[in-house]
């Protein structure tokens, strides 16, 4: 006799299914790189898949020799707004990669999604 009608096979196979998606997912996004602007590709910074800052470039042109305090408070400003930039790309390419599986687990066959996973 099957309890509720589920079939505990079909849902094991689902499960192994969605955690190959998952891996398959996170490793996208550790292979991924996004680059926030700023200051008209004065700054650019490069983030990992996952958020983690790379490389941060700044300008020569960014630089006002004339006024070192203001030109090192415009940088820090758009050192900030690129990175910004990229985070927010980053947030749309972990909802890109990540959201599907994340809706699947939550809405799908399993009510309430996985418990102990983040974000689940």
């Amino acid at each position: 006799m099957n309890p509720g009608g589920m079939d505990m096979q079909a849902l094991l196979q689902q499960a192994q299914q969605m955690q190959q998606q998952l891996v398959e997912a996170q490793q996208a996004l550790e292979d991924a790189e996004v680059e926030g602007t700023s200051g008209g590709g004065l700054v650019k910074v490069k983030l990992s898949g996952r958020g983690q800052v790379e490389d941060v470039t700044v300008a020569p042109e960014a630089i006002d020799p004339a006024d070192p305090a203001e030109s090192a408070q415009t940088v820090a400003d758009l050192v900030l707004a690129a990175i910004r930039d990229a985070e927010a790309q980053v947030e749309r390419l972990q909802q890109e990669k990540m959201g599907p599986l994340a809706e699947g687990l939550g809405g799908g066959g399993m009510p309430g999604g996985m418990p102990g996973l983040p974000g689940f």
